[in-house]
């Protein structure tokens, strides 16, 4: 078995290098460097089609109806090619850039509408998102933040939880029922709001840690493509959650 490591992000988990094949002789091999590029490129392509979905939101004087539809297809289509990507690791290198497309899409709709509500939010929640991450990356690779078996199953947990607590307010939804704090500025949503971040944050070490023990132990060289969507899956959720944080505490 290559890992054993777990992850709370679902596009790396402890079956996602222990049942990749080990390189053959001679066959390249998944670099930190690579991936670090394969991440630029996604977050490149993303950034486009947010900018391009923006546009449309703000060239039609903020009318909603002009990016549900850009929206819709982004979240769908996202959706979809994510969970191909993470059944079948090796699709990556194909569907990764696609995917960032889509998702720039759906972030791109979402993020005009809050800004629209709320000037200067968008800024601020992407100045916030780069932030966190940085400070996270030098606090790992300095051995601040320490990936311990411990450390592992707290964040797991935390992130099911999370998945299932989004996964009920999902259905009760169809029963016009809400989940109060998930969505309210009151001072328990705030706390909500600010734990799912922290739990977002602390999944960026996980996948910094997971793709360091991927690079040294001779993964694939398709790997980087497929840590690098899972990277991106990780900093969109972030965003969206700090996103949605800035949004309440501008309620207050």
């Amino acid at each position: 078995m290559l890992m054993e490591y777990k992850t709370g992000n679902p596009g790396l988990n402890d079956r996602t290098f222990a049942a990749v094949p080990r390189p053959a002789v001679g066959e390249e091999r998944m670099t930190l460097q690579g991936t670090v590029n394969k991440s630029f490129m996604m977050l490149a392509v993303l950034l486009v089609g947010a900018l391009w979905c923006w546009a449309q939101f703000f060239t039609s004087r903020g009318d909603p109806a002009a990016v549900s539809g850009l929206m819709l297809l982004g979240l769908i289509g996202g959706l979809i090619l994510a969970l191909v990507i993470s059944f079948k690791q090796t699709t990556a290198p194909y569907l990764a850039l696609p995917y960032a497309a889509l998702e720039g899409l759906a972030i791109g709709g979402i993020s005009a509408i809050f800004e629209r509500r709320y000037p200067g939010i968008a800024i601020q929640a992407v100045g916030l998102t780069f932030g966190v991450m940085a400070v996270l990356l030098v606090a790992y690779r300095t051995k601040v933040i320490r990936v311990t078996e411990h450390f592992k199953a707290m964040v797991v947990g935390a992130t099911g939880a999370i998945a299932l607590l989004y996964a009920v307010s999902f259905i009760l939804g169809f029963f016009h029922i809400q989940v109060p704090f998930l969505n309210d500025a009151s001072p328990l949503g705030i706390v909500v709001s600010l734990a799912i971040i922290v739990v977002a944050a602390l999944n960026l070490v996980m996948d910094f840690d997971f793709i360091q023990t991927g690079v040294e132990h001779g993964a694939p060289r398709y790997m980087e493509w497929y840590s690098a969507f899972a990277l991106i899956v990780t900093l969109v959720w972030l965003y969206l959650e700090i996103l949605r944080f800035l949004a309440k505490a501008r309620q207050r």
